[in-house]
């Protein structure tokens, strides 16, 4: 029977949806290097901290290492003409620093650059938009030796690293992106120990947050003065962080994390200073003696454009005597000054990696970057969710990451409808990978990746992804 709604001869699926996106909206899909790649000796590729941590002992589930993980190295080709079948208009990938700068210092490896210098090409012929992170965690393990991020030294040789990149891409590829993520590099790197390299202290993971973005501002700058036009940005991993209750101490606990995730790098970055209140939290731990009279006009060097990494929200409350430790990025340690504060779970649904589902933080936070700090462009540059997945008479249906994507791409869609200058969204991620210390246990992939075999599946969320994006828009609910 026909819809009498219907205009005879259309087609439900052909109709505009509800929810349309700008016109020149870019869609994406993320990955990272260390995540994907593999090949970790080929090529003249050298060690980086994740290669180390994973070969050691306990760091990482089952002792899984990045050694193979997707093989993109080899099966790069192919992974491009997958996006293409999606209809990506765009690829955000990660410069693996030791492929193409080994040691971290001295010249190119051209070898690795050539790789980079097909899979941009390769986009290209297929209409893919290239956008390059320089750092996704991967530091050279030299550098990590003679004093890793907390050495000041380790910001300039970033620098030069940029550089060298940017003069061998810069012709064909528009968008750079400095740094991802620069909190899970200081305080899950060097205050945790859950991530690569694995040190365990406050002071360092306070230095090394700044020395990151002191190295994040030097590569703006050395990005500026090439030869090639760049629209340059930083990504960061933000989160609404909410009190647990009415109490000034639940208040206060709100007020401390949201220093330590989100102002400990957005006020350096796009205000130029660090928030008093967080230097005071943080006296026990560091004077700051680390900071430079110039270093935050250098961190605070304009950009184009800022990317926000969005999961989920911080949930906290005042300390209570016998509380037991959190895990992960609730650990104590990850939190250097405010290690009291309690991480509160509300029942509410959550994904494979215990993380809560909460699409509305997604606007608060977008509104919260725009309207508190500045009117540049924003992308979300990764959004996505773990969950476990299984291959079924050749097919892998998803629906929890399908309701997931919908949910936080209508709440994209409610941002910019207030306002909010949001130009792009990079679904986390293209396929399951090598997830850190989680190994290979947990799958964000909107594609499936069969480990051994290398066997590529794309998921239910995929398929829905590509008509998203052949849409432009969501249909109405």
């Amino acid at each position: 029977m026909s819809n009498p709604a219907t205009p005879p001869g259309v087609d439900l699926l052909d109709q505009r949806p509800e929810l349309i996106f700008p016109p020149d909206f870019l869609w994406g899909a993320a990955t990272a290097a260390y995540q994907i790649e593999g090949a970790a000796t080929e090529g003249g590729r050298t060690a980086s901290i994740w290669d180390t941590f994973s070969h050691t002992e306990g760091r990482t589930v089952a002792g899984h290492t990045g050694d193979v993980a997707c093989d993109h190295y080899h099966r790069m080709p192919a992974d491009v003409r997958l996006m293409a079948e999606l209809g990506l208009r765009s690829y955000r990938f990660s410069i693996s620093w030791p492929r193409v700068q080994p040691g971290g210092s001295g010249p190119a490896n051209q070898e690795g650059l050539d790789f980079y210098r097909r899979l941009v090409d390769e986009l290209h012929a297929h209409g893919i938009e290239p956008w390059v992170t320089l750092y996704h965690w991967d530091l050279p393990q030299e550098l990590e030796d003679a004093g890793g991020w907390p050495a000041r030294d380790t910001a300039n040789r970033f620098a030069d690293y940029a550089a060298l990149v940017h003069d061998a891409l810069g012709d064909r590829v528009r968008y750079w992106t400095t740094l991802n993520e620069p909190w899970c590099s200081a305080f899950l790197g060097y205050g945790s120990g859950a991530h690569a390299p694995g040190r365990s202290a406050g002071v360092e993971a306070v230095r090394a947050g700044h020395h990151l973005m002191l190295g994040h501002g030097l590569a703006t700058q050395a990005l500026r003065a090439g030869r090639h036009a760049a629209e340059v940005g930083v990504t960061l991993n933000l989160y609404p962080v909410t009190p647990a209750g009415d109490s000034p101490g639940d208040a206060d606990a709100a007020r401390r994390i949201d220093g330590l995730a989100n102002r400990f790098f957005l006020d350096p970055i796009l205000r130029g200073r660090y928030p008093d209140d967080l230097v005071a939290d943080l006296r026990p731990v560091s004077d700051f003696g680390h900071v430079r009279d110039e270093d935050l006009e250098i961190i605070s060097s304009p950009l184009d454009l800022v990317g926000v990494n969005y999961y989920s929200r911080h949930v906290v409350a005042a300390p209570v005597e016998g509380a037991a430790p959190e895990k992960y990025w609730r650990a104590p340690s990850c939190w250097p000054g405010s290690e009291s504060v309690r991480f509160v779970t509300r029942g509410v649904p959550v994904t494979d990696m215990d993380w809560e589902i909460d699409a509305p933080g997604l606007v608060e936070t977008l509104r919260r970057v725009h309207e508190e700090y500045t009117d540049l462009p924003l992308y979300v540059t990764e959004n996505g969710s773990a969950f476990v997945d299984a291959v079924v008479d050749g097919r892998v249906d998803d629906p929890d990451r399908l309701a997931y994507f919908d949910a936080h791409l209508r709440a994209a869609h409610e941002a910019i409808s207030a306002g909010v200058p949001l130009r792009g969204y990079f679904a986390w991620s293209l396929m399951d990978n090598f997830e850190w210390a989680w190994g290979y246990t947990k799958r964000f992939g909107m594609v499936y990746v069969d480990y051994d075999s290398q066997l590529r599946v794309p998921k239910s969320s995929a398929r829905w992804y590509a008509e998203v994006i052949r849409r432009n828009g969501l249909a109405a609910q």
